[in-house]
């Protein structure tokens, strides 16, 4: 018991402040606001900043979905390997004007099958050389180029071009990375594409021999051309379901108006020009040259070609989202129709009142001048007798 003492004898001058479990059951004991107390307590405990919210994903595909098998490629680099670099995409029109582009494009850029290819675009702001197709689909794919760099292009070459037909609201973007590796084959690997091996193509034709040189390797320019097109119609895609959305909002009281009013809450006219706003976006979707549907022509006679296009299309859940765009359009088609005959039959309503209008008007025209003739025709001969009868005889 001595020992305990002497303890705490030794403990006590040690302690410079009162702990603060004993501060606060002093405090409970000697007023009666111990949450108060608790709260001054704990108030002097330091809390860390918020933290900053997170950017909201660009896009929920499944190359997205299947970023984690891009991992081995990010977390071990091999001596061959060469440093991982943005692949940017940027969709500002409907389409572009192919030959206008030519003279706002650099010198050295050619024509390479369905695009504009720039094997080399020099930021003057950041110096960075970078590799730039630009497809007729109204979109643009950079190699090498972040996206500040991207965005300073399409205002030196695209804007200054006046290629653009149908410019969108709000550009369209997509994103994607890339890494060369000669010791590796060519191909998509979670959301990072790697420019290593191909194979042989099948028709030598396919690449121009007169090509200029590039910055990244000549061995691949095709390989780039081909997940080119298809990131490029991702993002084409992506810029027509932002105006079809558009487009669905504005009709989207018109079901509800016919509900509690019982007419279609729109003209005619508007009726038929929202009817060819729809016919244009599904032409663009599926008529167009540079449709979504189908696969382009050069990859028919090139297997390996249209297998890294077809990759990336189906990382970019392209068919699913052309068959929702398609239902979407078929929808807003079927409840304009519907709208469309409502309106067909309120007119030949109204021209049945209009007719039958007429004709009443004709029969009292015809009851005002012809009344008195008709009356003399239809009565006048018993007139006549009943005056003969009544006539006194002599």
């Amino acid at each position: 018991m001595i020992s305990l003492k002497l303890v705490h004898r030794q403990l006590r001058p040690s302690f410079s402040t009162t702990p603060r479990c004993w501060q606060w059951r002093q405090s409970a004991n000697a007023t009666a606001h111990p949450i108060q107390v608790l709260r001054r307590s704990f108030s002097e405990i330091t809390r860390p900043p918020p933290e900053a919210p997170k950017p909201k994903p660009k896009a929920s595909t499944a190359l997205r979905r299947a970023a984690s098998a891009s991992l081995p490629i990010r977390s071990n680099p091999t001596p061959t390997r060469g440093d991982i670099q943005p692949i940017f995409t940027y969709a500002t029109a409907e389409r572009y004007l192919m030959p206008n582009l030519r003279a706002a494009l650099p010198k050295d850029s050619t024509l390479l099958h369905d695009s504009w290819w720039v094997p080399r675009w020099k930021d003057e702001k950041s110096g960075k050389e970078g590799e730039v197709f630009v497809f007729g689909n109204g979109s643009f794919v950079s190699w090498g180029l972040s996206e500040d760099e991207a965005l300073r292009f399409a205002d030196a070459v695209i804007a200054r071009s006046s290629a653009e037909v149908a410019r969108l609201k709000e550009p369209e973007t997509e994103d994607l990375e890339f890494v060369t590796d000669p010791e590796e084959d060519t191909r998509l690997q979670g959301d990072i594409i790697i420019l290593g091996r191909t194979l042989p193509l099948s028709n030598e034709e396919s690449l121009p021999v007169d090509l200029p040189p590039s910055i990244l390797p000549r061995e691949t320019v095709l390989a780039r051309y081909a997940f080119s097109q298809a990131l490029s119609r991702s993002t084409a895609l992506s810029g027509l379901e932002t105006s079809l959305e558009h487009y669905l909002s504005s009709i989207a009281l018109l079901p509800h108006a016919l509900q509690k009013t019982g007419k279609p809450g729109l003209g005619r006219r508007a009726l038929v020009m929202k009817l060819g706003e729809l016919l244009r976006f599904r032409q663009g979707l599926n008529l167009n040259r540079e449709n979504f549907s189908d696969t382009p022509d050069f990859y028919w006679s090139e297997p390996v070609l249209e297998g890294y296009f077809n990759t990336l299309s189906n990382a970019l859940d392209m068919k699913t989202r052309i068959r929702s765009v398609n239902d979407k359009i078929t929808y807003a088609a079927e409840m304009q129709s519907v709208l469309r005959e409502l309106l067909t039959e309120t007119s030949a309503h109204r021209m049945e009142l209009i007719i039958i209008a007429l004709i009443a008007v004709e029969v009292v025209i015809c009851l005002i001048r012809d009344g008195p003739e008709m009356w003399h025709m239809i009565f006048g001969k018993d007139e006549k007798a009943e005056d003969s009868t009544t006539e006194p005889a002599y």
